[in-house]
């Protein structure tokens, strides 16, 4: 029985000390600037890391139209996590422009190619509540759109 309070006492010990390393400096009780992920706070964006040749060991694996596009698209949700090596984007709950209902989101952009099939997006409603499959597949599309948009105002055709 002591063991296993011992074990229980080691995790949440360590779990407090992982949260608390999270936490950062924030002595002006505004939010922390530093960890924002948008690009016009923290100063870098996925084509800096695409342009960064210098390093082979920096390789990212997904196309940076569609990494952009769906930020851009989507730019009404807050970001909580992005990964542009493995592709994954997870966004907060918000609001669309004009809409009553709030969303969040997580997309997956497999492959560096600019095609339909290395996107994969997940919605969901507030509280878990499923999304219209009509509804996902126009916010798909709205970023395959902005993607090749964004293509095109690059020059490499």
């Amino acid at each position: 029985m002591k063991t296993a309070r011992a074990a229980h006492l080691i995790v949440a010990s360590t779990l407090c000390i992982g949260l608390a390393a999270c936490g950062g400096d924030n002595s002006s009780g505004g939010p922390n600037l530093e960890s924002d992920m948008r690009p016009e706070v923290r100063g870098t964006t996925i084509w800096d890391l695409f342009a960064n040749n210098e390093n082979p060991n920096n390789t990212v694996g997904v196309n940076k139209y569609l990494w952009n596009a769906s930020l851009e698209v989507l730019n009404f949700l807050p970001v909580q996590s992005v990964d542009p090596f493995t592709g994954v984007i997870v966004t907060g709950y918000g609001t669309p422009p004009g809409g009553g209902r709030s969303y969040r989101a997580t997309i997956k952009i497999s492959d560096p190619a600019l095609d339909a099939r290395s996107l994969k997006l997940s919605l969901q409603g507030a509280g878990g509540a499923a999304v219209a499959p009509g509804t996902a597949r126009a916010v798909e599309d709205a970023i395959l759109t902005r993607a090749r948009q964004l293509r095109i105002q690059d020059g490499r055709l």
